[in-house]
């Protein structure tokens, strides 16, 4: 099991993930209340590491813009590198509707 922390931006017009380095930003639609937000990035993180919603966990940081997520079955580095697979592939996907 790894910790993964993330930056989180709820509300936002735009959902979207973004890593650099080390970093992770995550923007999803959800308000910040009442959970929300938190199940949207929980939901998200699931989806683009690959791994159930299960293996998922809010560790800390619930009312927190930087939350703290227990990934279960996965290392830190390829955490990371799904997280930039995916970053890219939404990257991706906003460009080719830009044209």
């Amino acid at each position: 099991m790894a910790l993964l922390v993330v930056t989180v931006r709820p509300g936002a017009k735009r959902p979207g993930l973004r890593v650099e380095g080390e970093s992770v930003e995550l923007r999803v639609a959800a308000p910040p209340r009442d959970g929300l937000a938190n199940d949207a990035v929980r939901r998200a993180l699931a989806e683009a590491l690959g791994v159930p919603l299960r293996a998922v966990t809010l560790a800390r940081g619930g009312a927190a813009k930087h939350k703290a997520f227990e990934i279960a079955g996965l290392e830190r580095a390829a955490i990371i590198a799904r997280l930039r697979l995916a970053a890219g592939a939404v990257g991706e996907a906003a460009s080719s509707k830009d044209e």
